[in-house]
């Protein structure tokens, strides 16, 4: 006769092998999600950026070019742009804090700029899928596409400063790699830009991001450059280590530096006649913002 007691144990061993089939199929299923460049994106991410190299010029094709009211409201549009190699001069960090009050969180990107003054971006995100919402759980697992997008400065950093009520964006003037790293730090992102145009990849929270593809970079030209640490994986923790490593140049302390880096009022000032990228840093009018 079989007891009450074996009836439940031979349920749980059931219930057992049905859960460990069903996590089996669901982490195989997982495994075997393949990343795509091929669906119905959001217009902002529409286009991925390639790089064409002829001697010591490089033309970037599908910059995005943005000009945007809102965040839900712009003028779409995509430009080439060529610089030359040989003339990168030097490069800048740019933090964006989403909300003040949430300090661990925040997004990184760079800005290119060469002995003329001109300059480009690359901002390291996710690649959203139309009507697609970004959460850094899903992140975790397979959810979206990694994007590089290269970008004008008045469309990546005047969308954040301009249009982004809540979020505080800071600029710094990266620290010196060594002679010539201003040009192999670009040649990297752009090697890796055409990477992903034909092999995409997926976005990872932890071990894909829009920082540890910095860091990535950073150390393939300077190796050792940047130590790991939890602000790699908190970007709104960075302050410390880019001080400490001499990543970013100083102003004076930490505290007077964040204070004089945030350039969100200046942006909004902005007369859409100057350079945007000369307004944020207080050139190129006869009255600067302050």
């Amino acid at each position: 006769m079989v007891t009450k007691e074996a009836m439940l144990l031979n349920v749980g061993i059931c219930i057992g092998v049905a859960i460990s089939i069903f996590l089996s199929w669901a982490l195989v299923r997982h495994l075997r999600l393949r990343p795509s460049n091929e669906r119905f994106w959001v217009n902002d991410n529409a286009r991925m950026a390639t790089a064409e190299f002829d001697g010591e010029k490089v033309t970037i094709r599908n910059v995005r070019d943005f000009e945007w009211r809102s965040t839900k409201d712009f003028d779409e549009r995509w430009i080439d742009v060529t610089m030359s190699l040989d003339k990168m001069a030097k490069i800048w960090f740019v933090l964006e804090y989403f909300e003040p009050s949430k300090k661990q969180m925040a997004h990184t990107i760079m800005v290119f700029e060469d002995d003329d003054g001109q300059r480009i971006a690359c901002s390291i995100e996710v690649r959203r899928e139309q009507g697609e919402r970004y959460h850094p759980i899903k992140g975790l697992f397979r959810q979206y596409e990694l994007i590089y997008v290269w970008a004008t400065e008045r469309d990546v950093i005047g969308v954040r400063t301009r249009c982004r009520k809540k979020s505080v964006t800071h600029l710094f003037e990266a620290g010196v790699l060594g002679p010539g790293n201003e040009r192999r730090m670009l040649e990297s992102y752009l090697r890796r830009s055409n990477k992903l145009s034909i092999e995409p990849e997926w976005y990872n929270t932890i071990t894909n991001t829009c920082t540890t593809n910095i860091v990535a970079h950073v150390n393939e030209v300077y190796p050792g450059r940047v130590p790991w640490g939890v602000s790699i994986l908190l970007p709104g923790l960075s302050p410390r280590l880019l001080s400490r490593n001499n990543l970013v140049k100083m102003t004076g302390t930490l505290e007077e530096t964040l204070r004089d880096s945030v350039i969100d009022e200046r942006a909004m000032r902005w007369d859409g006649a100057v350079d945007f990228g000369d307004w944020i840093r207080g050139e190129g009018s006869i009255d600067p913002p302050s």
